[in-house]
């Protein structure tokens, strides 16, 4: 048997100021001929997965080109059509095989390009057939279209959010497609339209019961894989939203009335299961009521560590196509006096240089952030002294890998707020690019990261409490604000009654 496999993917903001040309998947990740890290780097466990799972049943395995960039603005179109063709030029090489598994993302658009999945999906099923196996993984904010459901035995989308389970699907799309491949079952997809945009964070209810079903379905009655599609809301294509994904055993039917029932589930529980965002200031004051006490007990808020109170920087998050710049929570804390706080991380490539120029403990006048636009806000002249620094800061989530590049760390004179700064764009996840300076977060009021909700999987066990922040920074989260020129309507919250 040969296994061909690739990957091409990043999440696209369709309102980013920020570009997404070669450098961004240099930077973030590009690999051919299988040659990856060990261990592998956060975007390539399933490959690395895939690889080992078919070496163990003695397959051949054919690997591609593997590149990832960090989410950003549409990627420019000789950019994708080069990655594209590629791959596709491989797989002609590589021709004949018996399967092919894809690790993308979901919600990649290119200019000129909607959906690059689907198209790159469609090119490959013209190449190696109707019958060859075609499996699929997915991050959980994906754009599920016809033509990716078309051209795929099955996709897999990860349960999670944050995604500690990357490794978990990539097991249950190999099972999948090797079945597939040696006649032992027929998978069937059948999609249903949830009609809802929303983000879904899944380590608490209602949505953290919603996966737990969906797993304990799996494998019974002929049900193969259930996948939510959360979908991804900064991104302005057509089926923007979340949809219901079910893969039976050739059981189209039973598979299209689950997808329905489990989808309009989703729909009449969407209010509760959005986070509860509040505006920066009022996020500020809920975070000090929790910090001193003063927070009333069971607010969605509180959580059971003893440490700070961390508040999620949600609209700066580079996981969703931010900047990472932006000065607003920081400015706040300072006006506010503030005393102690972690803020992380900075992408400020020219921060960390001139900071690296002074060496550690030295002091300098440094301008912090607000470069990239707007959705940045003005730059932080601030007073600082040089804590540590790095040649290669790296965070980790779940068993993933996550490279941030140079970093530097330092406080701000006068108080014990310290800031750490880094040169390859991408959110925080774990208290460890803190520690990695020796900072300790536990000793802080206030933690704050640029991140949306993944930075609950490192920091949830010593957070007392919980706050996501809506800056005005690049990320959105009033869906009826956002300039929308291509989704389907209706679909709520635009419209208040998508089913009438």
């Amino acid at each position: 048997m040969r296994l061909f496999t690739a990957m091409l993917g990043t999440e696209t903001h369709s309102f980013s100021p920020v570009p997404a040309g070669f450098k961004l998947y240099r930077d973030f990740y590009l690999v051919r001929g299988g040659k990856h890290k060990e261990p592998p780097d956060f975007c390539a466990e399933p490959l690395v997965h895939f690889r080992n799972r078919a070496k163990a049943k003695g397959w051949e395995v054919v690997e591609s080109l593997a590149t990832f960039a960090q989410p950003a603005a549409p990627t420019l179109k000789h950019v994708y059509e080069t990655f594209r063709d590629e791959i596709l030029a491989d797989l002609k090489k590589a021709m004949p095989v018996d399967a092919v598994l894809l690790n993308l993302h979901g919600a990649m658009i290119a200019d000129g390009y909607e959906d690059c999945e689907g198209d790159l999906m469609q090119h490959i099923r013209t190449i190696v057939g109707p019958k060859v196996p075609m499996g699929v993984e997915l991050d959980l904010h994906c754009h599920l279209t016809d033509e990716m459901l078309q051209a795929s035995t099955a996709m897999v989308i990860y349960k999670e959010y944050p995604h500690v389970d990357i490794l978990e699907c990539a097991d249950k799309l190999f099972d999948i497609i090797a079945d597939a491949v040696e006649g032992k079952t027929r998978p069937h997809q059948a999609l249903f339209d949830c009609r809802t945009i929303g983000l879904y964070p899944t380590t608490y209810e209602p949505m953290k019961g919603f996966v737990k079903r969906m797993r304990e379905m799996e494998g019974k009655n002929g049900i193969l894989s259930l996948s939510l599609g959360h979908g991804f809301p900064w991104g302005d294509v057509k089926e923007t939203g979340t949809k219901m994904l079910v893969v039976t055993d050739n059981r189209p039917e039973e598979g299209a009335r689950l997808a329905e029932k489990l989808g309009r589930e989703v729909y009449a529980m969407r209010k509760e299961i959005e986070p509860p965002w509040l505006d920066l200031e009022p996020a500020i004051d809920h975070a000090l009521a929790i910090s001193s006490g003063k927070a009333k007990d069971g607010t969605l808020a509180m959580a059971s560590g003893n440490g700070p109170v961390v508040i999620g920087d949600v609209a700066d998050n580079a996981g969703g196509g931010a900047p990472s710049d932006s000065t607003f929570v920081l400015r706040s804390l300072l006006k506010r006096g503030v005393k102690s706080a972690a803020v992380g991380c900075f992408w400020d490539a020219g921060a960390v240089a001139l900071c690296e120029e002074v060496g550690v403990g030295g002091k300098l006048k440094l301008r912090l952030g607000g470069k990239v636009g707007r959705v940045s806000g003005d730059p932080l002249d601030i007073d600082v002294t040089v804590l540590g620094l790095t040649d290669e800061l790296v965070d980790v989530m779940g068993t993933g890998r996550m490279p941030l590049g140079h970093a530097a760390a330092f406080r701000i004179d006068g108080t014990e707020i310290d800031v750490v700064a880094n040169t390859s764009r991408c959110q925080t996840f774990s208290p460890k690019v803190f520690e990695a300076f020796g900072i300790d977060p536990m000793a802080k009021q206030l933690v704050v990261v640029k991140s949306m909700n993944h930075f609950r999987s490192g920091f949830e066990p010593i957070a007392r409490g919980i706050v996501y922040a809506a800056s005005p920074a690049c990320i959105d989260t009033d869906y009826r604000r956002i300039p929308y020129k291509n989704v389907r309507r209706p679909i709520w919250p635009l419209d208040e009654n998508p089913w009438a």
